[in-house]
């Protein structure tokens, strides 16, 4: 792959990765160190790519390995704190209803056993189609469907229908 192919990847896939990644870390600033790291690995790794699953996929599988591995190396963190996202206009009654339900729904999430969780956010916060995340687990886009929606309707059974 010569230098301008590479860049026409790396334009054409930097957004959906960096949408996978966002989903992985939930934090921007670690999302674009995690996208620019998968795309230095994918670089230097091209020539073992086979095209079998796509280059999308391909990326997102780099990025999901280089995730893990450095979430391995890190302390794990609290999952019981959410970034605060109040909209003021409500007032503080509507403030407090909303941090409770997004706590509920966050420790809901959280709760699913795999591939549930995993499924469930690469289809909604890495909006991933079915074809790629079943391309992820080496399983059929089938499966990918069949396992978000049950891990959708978990989350609507623990969240009481607010999904």
């Amino acid at each position: 792959m010569t230098e301008k192919d590479f860049e026409r990847v790396y334009r054409e896939y930097f957004d959906p990765v960096y949408r996978y990644a966002l989903a992985l870390t939930r934090d921007a600033n670690e999302a674009e160190e995690l996208t620019q790291e998968t795309f230095f690995k994918a670089m230097q790794a091209v020539d073992g790519f086979r095209g079998e699953s796509g280059v999308k996929t391909w990326l997102c599988g780099i990025a999901k390995n280089a995730f893990l591995s450095e979430k391995r190396r890190k302390q794990p963190e609290p999952l019981d704190e959410l970034p605060e996202r109040a909209d003021e206009a409500e007032g503080p009654e509507g403030v407090l209803l909303q941090k409770d339900e997004s706590r509920r729904l966050h420790r809901a999430l959280h709760a699913l056993p795999e591939p549930y969780r995993e499924v469930f956010t690469l289809r909604v916060f890495g909006q991933l189609s079915f074809r790629d995340i079943g391309e992820l687990f080496g399983k059929t886009d089938n499966w990918a469907c069949v396992v978000y929606h049950r891990a959708r309707a978990r989350l609507q059974k623990e969240t009481e229908g607010s999904i």
